[in-house]
Parts: structure tokens; sequence; C-alpha cells
């Protein structure tokens, strides 16, 4: 009796180990030195995701954690002259959609996602990134690295971008688009992003924008939130920066009294000149919620 019980025990322990066995993948496009631009399209449906420079010279790898083989990722990668084409698309036989994605979000922790995937990029290319998360959280450093597009979409995400050791983005970038349907857009030290044109769209949620520090171009700034919260923090007032601001009567609205009113919920700074070339142009837009600005 004995040995059986002992038997079961064994057994007992292996099933649960395959239950929460992991599944390791690692893709890897090898250097070149023919290769200078690279462009990332990467897709998965339920995942931590983070997104930073890595040591060695290789344009592109990516190393996934996954606790469930519903469906095994597809990578593809082809060359063309000097420019690198490369997507990873991980999708689920469940098929989560859109309402089950939401209720997931709202009764989960951060760790309850079933993968993680880390995609590190080198200082010696040119990245266009593109990203499409289901759900789950997004963490992407742009430190010593050149991306001259980033655009992030998600049905429900928590997003944080940042320049870690205040190291910023190597080159100007066109772009920085940031769509979710619910979630949170975290935008820290964005000046680091060196983003001509950034835009973020919340249907529910937050965005948070720090631009605290010291303008390095110039920049327009498109912000909106169906129902949530913005919060923009502005560098010194001797910088030149306007705002315009839409928002309903279900909308707070906080305006510090250094900034100037033009008058149709337009504000500036006393550092203001329309013609300056480092003009922070910000167009925020709340439904119901409440913009703050300090």
């Amino acid at each position: 009796m004995l040995n059986k019980f002992c038997l079961f025990l064994l057994f007992l322990a292996l099933f649960v180990t395959s239950v929460n066995a992991q599944f390791v993948r690692e893709y890897r496009v090898p250097s070149s030195s023919d290769i200078n631009r690279v462009s990332l399209s990467f897709s998965t449906y339920k995942s931590q995701t983070q997104v930073k420079r890595s040591v060695g010279i290789d344009p592109l790898r990516i190393h996934g954690h996954l606790l469930q083989a519903n469906i095994l990722p597809d990578f593809q990668s082809s060359k063309t002259m000097n420019h690198l084409v490369a997507s990873l698309v991980h999708t689920n036989i469940e098929s989560d959609n859109l309402g089950k994605s939401i209720t997931s979000k709202l009764f989960s922790t951060a760790n309850d996602f079933d993968h993680t995937w880390d995609v590190g990029l080198t200082s010696d290319h040119a990245y266009d990134l593109e990203f499409n998360l289901g759900m789950g959280t997004a963490d992407f450093d742009l430190a010593q690295l050149a991306v001259s597009k980033l655009k992030i979409k998600s049905a429900s995400a928590d997003v944080y971008i940042h320049s870690s050791g205040l190291t910023p983005n190597l080159m100007v970038m066109d772009t920085l688009l940031v769509l979710l349907n619910m979630g949170a857009v975290d935008l820290h030290q964005a000046q680091f992003t060196q983003a001509e044109k950034v835009i973020l769209e919340v249907n529910y949620g937050k965005i948070n924008l720090d631009f605290s520090g010291r303008p390095m171009q110039k920049s327009q700034v498109i912000a909106a939130v169906g129902g949530g919260t913005i919060f923009l923090k502005l560098p010194s007032a001797v910088h030149p920066i306007k705002i315009t601001i839409k928002t309903t009567p279900l909308c707070r609205t906080a305006i510090p009294t250094y900034l100037k009113s033009m008058g149709n919920n337009i504000f500036v700074t006393k550092g203001y000149t329309a013609t300056d070339p480092k003009l922070m142009e910000f167009f925020l837009d709340v439904g119901v919620g409440s913009v703050t600005i300090e």
C-alpha cells in the first residue's frame, strides 16, 4: 500500500511539473555587414514583453518563455539589399475575444500573463517597430537604440516607454503611436524618444506624459482618452510650449497658473514663440475623467 501511495505521489508531481512546464523559444538573425535597417512586426495575444538593447552584434534576438503550447510562434525573416524584414506571430487557438480580454484584465495580476518575451536590438541598426499586443504588459527601453518608428496596438495592456540611464534614442523618431482599447500608457522622460510626432489614444484608462526635461527638437503630441485621465508634466516655463485642451462637462481640468490663456482652451508658456525650432505642441482630449498639468 505504501509503495502504491508513493507511486501516486510521484505521478502527481510529474503531472504538476508538466502542467507548469515552460516552452523556451529562441529566435536570432545573425549579424551581417550589409544590414543597416530592420523592420520588425511582432504580434502576441497574452504576454509580458520587454524590448531593449542587447549585448552582441546580432540585429535581432527574441527569447520567449511560453507557459502553454496552444500554438507555437511563427517567426520569419528575409533580407532585401540592406533591409531586414522580420515577423513573429503568436496566436491563441482559444481565440480570446475582446470582451474576454478586458474581463481577464480586470481580475488578473501583473504576473498572470501566460508568456514572456525579451526582444533584443542593437545600437548599430535603424529600426521600424510594430507591436500588436492582445493583452498584457510591455516595457520599451529606447536607450542607445536607433528607432525611427514605433507603433503599438493592444486590446488591453499597460505600456511603459522610457530610456534607462537617461540615454536618448539615437535618431529622430518620425512617429510614436500607441493605440489601446483599455489600459495605461506611461511615457517617461519623453524628450529622449526624440519623436517628432506622438499619438496616444486610450479608450478606457490613463495616459501619463513626462516631458519635464529640456526639449531636444520640435514635436507635436496628441493624447486622447475616452474615459479616464491624462497627466502631463512640463519642463520649465522658459521653453516654448503650446497646449490645446478639448474636454466635456464631464471632465475636470487642473492647469497651473504659470500657463497663459490664449482663449479657446489654448494655453502657452512665457517662453512660447510660434516659430521656435523647438516648439512643443500638445493636443489633449478627454471625454469623461480629468486632465492635470503640472
